[in-house]
């Protein structure tokens, strides 16, 4: 009998341990939910003062959202995206969509000499678009992307082709089915991210070229000129993480165009002075799943 007792005593730890609280499951027994497992879905809400495509100031207010999935199971990392954007505030020019749909689809590239890759298409469509002699219903963008860390900051260099961009600065008023094509756009630019006080900040500024991507302004309002310099803009944004999935980013930026740039004097849609010296801002909303 004795030596039953103190075999009991002897287990009595391990049946404690083993058991846990009485009335609750053991701890080791429930499963562990990683709260943050990133699934590659990303949701996202903003607004911005200013609507500007390729340096382009397009109008003022504009609200927009974006959907989008990465598939990293295959053998090159594809991202589906669907974005959409609202000009809020009113366009006072007749001819243009107040409204941008973007699909697009983008796969990585092998790295090379510790040069990043990638390619993407975007096709753009304007379901407000006013005219559709003007302003055709839409076209598709081929684009090369390009990045290389420098350790001081990240070199970046993109490249777009655009199929038939709807333009009609060509110095005519283009026919259904003859807006301009074979547009090239470059951008060149350098990015660096840094703390201060904790909170990172993100800085970003660069140089764009275009090729034919915007023709002929009419009454030569840019020189006559359809390839040139095209702007130049700096970035500062401030990606705030409200918790593992959720990030708030607030931005402030700038674009500029010289004499003699594509963008100086260009016509301006949005009823503003000019195309140059445009101070603009917004935030974001982003939510991986």
């Amino acid at each position: 009998m004795r030596s039953r007792i103190l075999a009991l005593t002897l287990l009595a730890p391990t049946i404690m341990v083993d058991a846990g609280d009485w009335g609750k499951s053991p701890v080791d027994k429930i499963p562990y939910v990683e709260e943050c497992v990133d699934l590659g879905g990303t949701v996202g809400l903003g607004y911005s003062s200013d609507y500007l495509y390729k340096g382009y100031l397009f109008g003022g207010d504009t609200v927009s959202g974006h959907v989008g999935y990465t598939f990293e199971g295959l053998a090159t990392k594809i991202h589906l995206g669907i974005g959409y954007a609202n000009v809020i505030s009113e366009n006072t020019f007749a001819n243009v969509a107040n409204d941008d749909l973007a699909l697009s689809v983008r796969a990585d590239l092998p790295t090379l000499v510790g040069v990043g890759a990638a390619v993407s298409y975007t096709y753009h469509a304007y379901p407000e678009g006013p005219n559709a002699v003007f302003w055709p219903s839409g076209h598709g963008e081929l684009g090369l992307h390009l990045s290389r860390d420098l350790a001081l900051a990240v070199l970046k260099f993109d490249l777009a082709y655009n199929f038939g961009l709807p333009n009609g600065w060509n110095g005519t008023i283009p026919t259904l089915g003859n807006q301009e094509s074979g547009a090239w756009y470059w951008d060149l630019g350098l990015e660096r991210e840094f703390e201060v006080m904790g909170q990172g900040i993100v800085l970003a500024g660069g140089v764009a070229y275009a090729d034919n991507y915007w023709g002929l302004a009419p009454n030569a309002q840019t020189g006559g000129r359809s390839s040139g310099w095209n702007h130049y803009y700096l970035r500062a944004s401030v990606p705030v993480e409200l918790n593992c999935r959720t990030t708030l980013t607030p931005y402030i930026g700038y674009s500029g165009a010289p004499d003699s740039w594509l963008m100086d004097g260009a016509p301006d849609w949005a009823s503003r002075q000019a195309q140059s010296d445009v101070l603009h801002g917004g935030v974001n909303l982003s939510v991986s799943f």
